[in-house]
């Protein structure tokens, strides 16, 4: 199996991924072993809203949609254009997957295979119905694939290298028990966006899908504002208030109003509109249906300070102040060279 095999398996892939979609689940023709795969995937889709009450209709059909897109002959070729991946002797890496949001780990577990290697992955007990099932429809679509994945629920014994997403609690775990091995361990971290109070209504609105998708529970989900003095939140509240469904989702709002119990309680000042609380601290990790903020009295001494917590920070959502920084609205549709923690995953596979 060579990379044009293993590139076009993919977007057979991206083609049946594109039948689920938020508008509705619609049977396309000429989609290979479609009658074989369509329905059992739609069972997998409610078993995953049934074991996950975050996995919501919305957005899972999110995140299948979003990989869809991305899962095209083009878009992967122009992804790995610029490496050269030529015949190399398969390794098995051991992929240890997080659970937080549908497919998580998707990016890495399509690295790996996509550079030539043998993927041995650990599921994360909230998200384990979708990946196995779409594994099953690549080796249909490449019988090359067959015996190169494996999901296993044991300790694992034979790897050579690995990558493991996790808290920051899991990675002194993982960095000691992954001793020896090359490896890429990922740590807790957070999204920001900058505000300067000249965005437009049409950016902030935008800012709210960072803010709401996925609950915010997603690393490139913003959980911390950074405000000029006397910023006024009016505009903000305003454009977030078409989101204000979110607070029918019951676990969503368990968590709002235990969080609001508590900061009423500490006596903490905080700014909310029914759905969203909004508070001034100093952390980038926080809770749901809460965003922190900081004020800020210098560009320049604020983007010293995010340059110095880049390990903290996975995304900067701003508008004409950093290199680096993310469109408004754009934090959950990353680009397939956009890495987790800006670490190359396939830059990573091509020297183990």
């Amino acid at each position: 199996m060579d990379l044009h095999q293993r590139i076009g398996a993919f977007a057979k892939l991206g083609q049946f991924l594109s039948q689920f979609t938020n508008d509705n689940i619609n049977k396309k023709e000429d989609i290979p072993f479609n009658d074989v795969f369509f329905e059992g995937f739609k069972h997998q889709i409610q078993l995953a809203k049934e074991h996950n009450g975050w996995f919501t209709k919305e957005n899972v059909f999110f995140a299948l949609t979003s990989w869809s897109n991305l899962l095209t002959q083009k878009a992967l070729e122009d992804w790995l254009s610029k490496y050269t991946i030529n015949q190399i002797q398969p390794k098995t890496v051991a992929v240890v997957m997080a659970g937080n949001i549908p497919l998580v780990g998707f990016h890495d577990f399509l690295s790996v295979l996509i550079t030539g290697h043998h993927a041995l992955v650990k599921l994360s007990s909230n998200d384990k119905h979708l990946l196995p099932y779409l594994a099953k429809y690549l080796e249909h679509v490449e019988p090359g694939f067959k015996g190169r994945i494996t999901f296993t629920e044991d300790k694992f014994e034979t790897f050579d290298a690995v990558i493991a997403t996790g808290s920051n609690n899991t990675a002194r775990y993982f960095e000691y028990y992954f001793k020896g091995k090359p490896s890429i361990i990922r740590k807790n971290r957070n999204s920001v966006a900058l505000l300067t109070g000249t965005e437009t209504e049409t950016e902030l609105k935008a800012l709210s899908n960072d803010i709401f998708r996925y609950y915010g529970l997603g690393c490139r989900s913003v959980s911390k504002l950074f405000v000029p003095k006397d910023y006024n939140f009016d505009a903000f509240f305003k454009a977030m208030y078409h989101w204000h469904p979110i607070i029918e989702q019951a676990k969503y709002a368990n968590n709002y109003d235990y969080n609001k119990a508590v900061y009423l309680m500490s006596e903490f000042d905080m700014l909310e509109n029914g759905f969203l609380m909004i508070k001034q601290d100093a952390s980038y990790a926080s809770p749901i249906a809460t965003v922190f903020y900081e004020y800020y009295d210098s560009l320049s001494e604020l983007k010293n300070k995010l340059t110095e917590d880049h390990e903290h920070i996975q995304c900067i959502v701003a508008k004409n102040v950093l290199p680096n920084e993310i469109k408004f609205g754009n934090t959950q549709t990353p680009e397939l060279h956009q890495y987790a923690d800006n670490v190359d995953v396939v830059a990573f596979l091509l020297t183990i």
